[in-house]
């Protein structure tokens, strides 16, 4: 029966080197060269949509004059005096996007903005105030940069972001990074678009380095990311435990196998 160990320890060799071959696809950026990806990235800017919450602040050299313009600080005029800094006019008023893609601005009225980007209105504000003040100065910022990550990551739901410049590995870390399951090769990006009306999808591969020149590499508000369960992990997984079961009844059958020799031979 000796000669049939040799069979035995080889079937048991095979087995553990099918139990320890490397996993594909678990690791970002893996692929094309990553420092010179980088430093193509470029970052566009979000764009308003319906909804959004913009805070507003309108300053100028001249104090007084530019409180009509801060909402926040109408109700006081008269608290401050005029001067350059007052703490009247430092903050900002907050305006919602309505459905028509508008922002009620006063003195200004109805300012068209949808679809812009915060630099374009900040320009396009700025150009209409010059008629009522010397030298304004407009600061904006999205107070509600949603997005939301699903499927195979840690903390999956609603996410906001504590900063407009978002990239999609950022968020996935936000979500508590994507699951050993996960399938980094094809995350899916749903995305609004203003152009045709409609939820676009794009596949996103994140172990190319390349994404990081991706037009979609950076968020924009209301993205949705799904990170579908990778199958071929899924296969690896369901195999791995079917070659540790193997190992170990041919462990048990070997060593019974053993015993029995053992005892015959007695």
């Amino acid at each position: 029966m000796k000669k049939y160990f040799p069979v035995f320890s080889a079937i048991i060799t095979i087995f553990l080197l099918f139990s320890c071959k490397p996993k594909k696809n678990i690791i970002y950026l893996s692929n094309n060269n990553f420092e010179q990806e980088v430093s193509q990235a470029k970052y566009a800017g979000l764009h308003i949509q319906e909804g959004d919450k913009l805070q507003i602040l309108v300053s100028a050299f001249d104090d007084i004059a530019v409180k009509p313009f801060n909402i926040s600080t109408m109700a006081s005029t008269g608290s401050a005096g005029s001067g350059t800094g007052g703490s009247a006019s430092s903050t900002p008023s907050e305006y919602i996007v309505t459905s028509e893609g508008q922002i009620i601005f006063p003195v200004l009225g109805s300012v068209y903005c949808k679809g812009m980007t915060k630099q374009q209105l900040k320009a396009d504000l700025e150009s209409r105030l010059k008629r009522y003040l010397t030298d304004p100065m407009v600061t904006i910022t999205l107070s509600n940069f949603n997005f939301s990550v699903l499927g195979e990551v840690g903390g999956p739901g609603q996410k906001t972001s504590p900063s407009e410049k978002l990239n999609i590995l950022q968020a996935i870390a936000l979500s508590g990074d994507i699951k050993y399951e996960g399938n980094k090769t094809n995350v899916k990006l749903i995305r609004y678009s203003e152009e045709e009306g409609k939820d676009k999808v794009i596949s996103l591969d994140l172990s190319e380095a390349s994404i990081v020149n991706s037009p979609y590499y950076y968020l924009q508000q209301n993205d949705i990311l799904y990170v579908e369960p990778d199958r071929n992990k899924q296969v690896s997984v369901n195999t791995s435990s079917s070659v540790d079961n193997w190992i170990r009844y041919g462990g048990i059958g070997l060593g019974l196998l053993t015993l029995i020799l053992t005892l015959t031979r007695k």
